[in-house]
């Protein structure tokens, strides 16, 4: 009987050791999302800020057809994102990719999978004039929220001691500072990161290890495990035509340089599980498919069945504490509110 309790009791120092070890390489490549939005620069966080953000992410009213908000493509029920491989925008248009998460966008250097936006405030601002996706302009924007006293009054309060605070610039920035706010703290990773050793299982623990030996976090890094560094789509094996587009040529749209032919921001994988399909095409439905395509892709390393699975299932461990948003009841519009294109 002694020789079995001093068994587990070594077995248990073991795994103890283990866990210790697989922490400390890990906070070298990671770090746990705080609890608290951070701050940015240039744009102060305060409530009436945020609660006119708020209103306006979920305003269809921002769209020329009055159907279409900041919520239609980056639902906050769904991870962030919409259902379908790419977005469906004005006149039942589609967008030539996937919509990326807003969940934790604040954490990334860059917006769009191009990085053509350097913040939230210049991404914000895209969608809105996008023919394909919300097909209006700062005008016809204007335009609308100046027609509701309740906007108008919503914009003095936001910014108080400004000669225009209804400006098409404090649409973007009011935007910008509810969606920082939309981050997921206290994932069962961030847990084990902050020193709980039982936050992850014996599989997940395995994948995070290998996920880490096998070179998934070479690119895949930091706090939002990805959205601070381009690289291209297919570093070692292009994926075929139906995962990577061949007409879409990536960063080299905005940068024109030969060397960024297919090259992407790398994908943020916070609250990865959520959020099918992925990648910038949208065409891969399964998580654990999504795994064995960048290990091939990127890695030149064919996983084995296990090791995908247990890379999967450290993944899953990503999922956050998802925002708790209420709804807002949105002014009500007067006759001066223009009508539906």
């Amino acid at each position: 009987m002694k020789s079995i309790v001093a068994g587990i009791a070594i077995l248990l120092s073991v795994q103890a050791v283990s866990a210790a070890d697989l922490r400390t390489d890990a906070l070298t490549q990671f770090k746990p999302i705080p609890a608290e939005a951070p701050d940015v620069k240039g744009n102060p966080f305060t409530p009436a800020k945020v609660d006119l953000g708020r209103k306006l992410f979920f305003d269809p009213r921002l769209s020329a057809s009055q159907a279409l908000s900041c919520n239609s493509c980056h639902n906050l029920g769904t991870g962030g994102v919409d259902a379908g491989p790419t977005s469906v925008g004005h006149g039942w248009q589609r967008g030539p990719r996937r919509a990326p998460t807003v969940l934790n966008a604040v954490f990334n250097t860059s917006q769009f999978w191009d990085g053509r936006a350097e913040d939230l405030k210049a991404q914000a601002k895209g969608p809105m004039q996008n023919p394909i996706e919300m097909n209006a302009t700062p005008e016809l924007v204007l335009k609308t929220l100046k027609s509701m006293p309740a906007y108008v009054d919503a914009f003095k309060q936001a910014f108080p001691g400004e000669s225009e605070p209804l400006s098409f610039d404090n649409v973007a920035k009011a935007i910008e500072v509810f969606e920082v706010t939309l981050i997921t703290p206290r994932s069962r990773f961030d847990q084990f990161l902050n020193g709980d050793d039982k936050a992850l299982s014996t599989t997940e623990k395995a994948g995070l290890r290998a996920f880490m030996d096998k070179g998934c976090s070479a690119c895949h890094n930091g706090i939002n495990l990805g959205g601070d560094s381009y690289q291209p789509f297919g570093v070692v094996e292009k994926p075929g035509a139906d995962i990577l587009p061949p007409d879409d040529h990536g960063r080299f749209a905005v940068t024109k340089t030969a060397s960024d032919q297919y090259v992407f921001r790398v994908a943020p994988l916070r609250n990865v599980a959520l959020r099918a399909p992925y990648f910038h095409s949208g065409q891969v439905w399964g998580l654990e498919q999504a795994v064995a395509v960048m290990a091939t892709a990127q890695l030149g390393s064919e996983l084995t069945p296990q090791e995908i699975k247990e890379v999967t299932a450290f993944l899953g461990t990503l999922s956050g504490e998802q925002p708790k948003i209420e709804y807002p009841i949105l002014p009500p519009r007067t006759e001066a509110t223009p009508k539906a294109q």
